[in-house]
């Protein structure tokens, strides 16, 4: 009997053999593939530049001697906020365009990695921002965002005005110097008439002229 036990086992433990390799060999895959992934993803250019208003933040937050009052670094947290809503646009406005192009081929995966990885940043960003606030007074994660909303509503109208109030001084100038070529070229024509000897009596003489004299030759005749 015991050959044919032996046997049994064998017959068994062979599945189990291949079953305990390629699981084996999968989960070294798998990891070797995410590290590749995960060093790829580190190495793409962030899609974001260094966010400046957080490291002022930060850093006055982190500074001791002397300590930066409150009202300061509820001031820098607040311009943190609106400078992350910039951000939520730009992401929001990016989005359904690069889905397009992603399907339709017209951009690469490292494009989209970069953009999927800008997405988490800024969920992990809004999350600290809303902590933070929380830590100076209570409830106000809920509305730092609205006010920041709301300053950079307020930048956007300001920056506006300012571009359309330098393009209205640009064509006032050029209407300006249009004006004062127009009269030139119109004084200018002025002083040729002037200087012409052919002059508007002139004209008026020698055309009436022969018929006067025609006239009078008629006259003459009938007498």
């Amino acid at each position: 009997m015991w050959p044919f036990d032996a046997v049994d086992w064998l017959t068994l433990l062979a599945p189990f053999a291949y079953l305990f390799v390629l699981v084996s060999s999968l989960y070294v895959f798998t990891n070797v593939y995410r590290s590749r992934k995960a060093a790829q993803a580190a190495s793409l250019e962030p899609w974001f530049p260094p966010h400046l208003q957080r490291n002022i933040y930060l850093s006055l937050l982190e500074q001791e001697d002397p300590k930066v009052p409150d009202s300061f670094l509820k001031a820098a947290l607040l311009r943190r906020a609106t400078e992350d809503i910039h951000r939520i646009v730009q992401i929001r406005n990016a989005k359904g365009a690069l889905q397009v192009l992603l399907q339709r081929g017209s951009v690469g995966d490292d494009l989209w990695q970069r953009f999927q990885r800008a997405e988490k940043e800024i969920e992990e960003e809004l999350r600290d921002v809303v902590n933070e606030a929380n830590a100076f007074a209570p409830n106000w994660g809920q509305t730092i965002f609205q006010s920041a909303s709301e300053m950079a509503q307020n930048t956007q109208i300001r920056d506006r005005l300012t571009d359309i109030l330098a393009t209205s001084e640009s064509e006032k100038s050029w209407w300006d110097a249009r004006k004062a070529a127009i009269q030139s070229s119109f004084m200018k024509e002025l002083d040729e008439e002037k200087k012409s000897p052919l002059t508007a009596d002139t004209v008026l003489v020698e055309r009436g002229g022969p018929a006067e004299k025609g006239g009078k030759k008629k006259k003459k005749g009938k007498a």
